[in-house]
């Protein structure tokens, strides 16, 4: 994983999401998740490119599993975007990098 993105646990959401000065992008995933592997590139990607606006998250829900569950996640991967403690927007299912920065635009984050 690159240093651009910020692992996150169960112990660590509140602090590292919820209490986070400005938005965080929070990719729920899992080793045994293909499309999961598949946009991991693109978010370190993002991370570089919006880093100063945006953070973005992984939390392992094998690792993990209160947080998604706390949240509803069903199906992996599952991004939301948390904005001064709530969750603002949420996407299900890997997308390709301009679908990411449309919804990241969209929400105003980017």
């Amino acid at each position: 994983m690159s240093s651009a993105t910020v692992k996150v646990t169960d112990e660590s959401f509140e602090a590292d999401v919820l209490k986070s000065d400005k938005p965080v992008l929070v990719d729920f995933w899992a080793e045994w998740c293909g499309p999961c592997k598949q946009i991991a590139p693109i978010l370190d990607e993002l991370a570089e490119a919006y880093g100063n606006k945006l953070t973005i998250s992984k939390i392992n829900i094998d690792d993990s599993p209160m947080t998604p569950s706390k949240f509803g996640v069903r199906g992996i991967p599952t991004m939301m975007l948390f904005k001064d403690g709530k969750m603002t927007s949420m996407k299900v299912g890997a997308m390709p990098k301009s679908k990411l920065v449309e919804w990241l635009n969209e929400a105003g984050v980017a």
